[in-house]
């Protein structure tokens, strides 16, 4: 016999329904080094908060940008980390795994949203399962890429080890249940393989109710190394940056065409064969700029020596770190955009130079969501013959007016498809339908809003 709700019932389903959904955002990059995960946690946190969501931040303790401290639907809940050389952000060591657990267990959210699988990111796939909360897992980074970085990372092993052993006594998802057997090969006094490190992401996105990519690229990779994970491809969103600074100096006049590199320099951006490109380039058309924005003196060794000794030589400017909102002009101030790297999943630095109209050169055949290969840029093979091709060829056909004009249209047009608002309201959909546990259908390629 059916049972029908009491008025009570009626009642608490109703008020269920008007307040606010909480969602818990856990992530390993909340500062205090400036990132595009950072970043792209931040929108989205922002435009929840718009939205009317309350919103808990779980990330490692750091002092770092932080521009929704004050709002009053929002909260943090710090872990104990540690700084490690060159690791630009703080790292959660393990210490207050338990009792967080215990806390959030006192007053779960509506749904978990895991940002990176690091040890703030497990210990968020853990709270889900032990809560029984859904869980959207968003894979920001490579990790077949960085995978050999995370392996020596002393102070994840030891946060794997921690949870392992929390969780050891009780997880429910059959994923998850696997990773048990690792408490029987002590994998944590040698340090992690890069074959565990692979099948913890593994583990840890199958587990998932559903994963999200930002860009379809990174829907095949997540696809190859967890085949039964749930996935829906919605790139982060990037909004066009102001533009003139309020404060900050403006970039030089450019002598020649300027080709522009704006990001983090580091060895596994590819920044050695851009170099050697440019070396190319300068052959071709002497008068030609190579400009670099970004701490070019943080990465040490090797790469900063090329860099020092590139601008030696000539036609390489090495401008620093700039802040993020002062990069409008900076970006203005290019001919055309170069982006060597191979090991991003989406790269929001296309588009904000996308949004600036700027043509771009990439060597990254499966990253296209700005880029129309022909329009508004080109796709080289990563050797320097055929970047510095492609660079000198787009430098070349910008010197037609009519070519310029359309390339930097449709940078600017496509750029539009991907505004941290349209981001927004898609995960917020999302969101509704894991905490109504309505089903979400797969789809591994990212759609353009409707009418664009």
């Amino acid at each position: 016999m059916d049972q029908q709700a009491t008025p009570q019932q009626t009642d608490a389903a109703a008020s269920d329904n008007d307040r606010p959904l909480r969602v818990a955002l856990f992530t390993d990059n909340y500062g205090p080094g400036h990132s595009g995960l950072l970043y792209a946690v931040q929108f989205l946190e922002g435009e929840l908060l718009k939205a009317g969501c309350a919103v808990q931040v779980v990330a490692p303790a750091c002092d770092g940008p932080n521009p929704f401290r004050d709002d009053q639907n929002r909260s943090e809940y710090r872990l104990k980390s540690m700084r490690i050389p060159r690791v630009p952000v703080a790292v959660a060591d393990g210490r207050g795994f338990e009792k967080a657990l215990d806390d959030f267990a006192a007053d779960p959210p509506d749904v978990i949203h895991v940002h990176g699988l690091g040890a703030v990111g497990l210990l968020g796939v853990w709270a889900a399962d032990r809560l029984e909360v859904p869980l959207l897992v968003t894979w920001h980074t490579d990790f077949e890429a960085y995978a050999d970085h995370y392996a020596v990372l002393t102070p994840f092993v030891g946060a794997y080890y921690r949870l392992l052993k929390v969780a050891a006594h009780g997880m429910k998802r059959p994923g998850l249940q696997d990773m048990r057997r690792w408490l029987r090969v002590k994998w944590w006094k040698r340090g992690m393989s890069r074959r565990n490190v692979l099948n913890a992401a593994r583990d840890m996105l199958q587990a998932a109710d559903l994963v999200t990519t930002p860009s379809d690229k990174t829907a095949t990779r997540v696809r190859e190394l967890a085949p039964s994970a749930r996935i829906r491809v919605v790139p982060n969103g990037a909004d066009a940056l102001p533009p003139a600074p309020t404060t900050g100096k403006l970039p030089p006049a450019a002598s020649g065409p300027r080709i522009l590199y704006v990001g983090r320099i580091a060895p596994e951006k590819n920044i050695q064969l851009l170099l050697e490109a440019f070396e190319w380039v300068r052959e071709e058309i002497p008068e030609a700029e190579l400009m670099f924005v970004g701490d070019w003196k943080a990465t040490g060794g090797r790469l900063e020596a090329k860099l020092a000794m590139a601008r030696r030589k000539g036609g390489v400017t090495l401008v620093g770190q700039v802040p993020r909102d002062e990069l409008g002009p900076w970006y203005a101030s290019g001919d055309v955009f170069a982006f060597p790297s191979l090991t991003d999943t989406q790269a929001l630095v296309l588009h904000e130079a996308a949004h600036a109209g700027l043509p771009i050169v990439s060597v990254d055949h499966e990253l296209r969501l700005v880029i129309d290969d022909g329009v508004n840029g080109a796709i080289a093979r990563p050797t320097p013959e055929s970047l510095a091709r492609q660079l000198v060829m787009l430098i070349h056909k910008l010197q037609d007016p009519a070519f310029k004009a359309a390339a930097q249209a449709r940078s600017r047009e496509m750029a539009g498809w991907w505004t941290i608002a349209n981001q927004s309201t898609a995960i917020l959909d999302l969101y509704r339908d894991l905490a109504a546990r309505r089903p979400i259908e797969d789809s591994m390629k990212a759609t353009p809003p409707v009418g664009a």
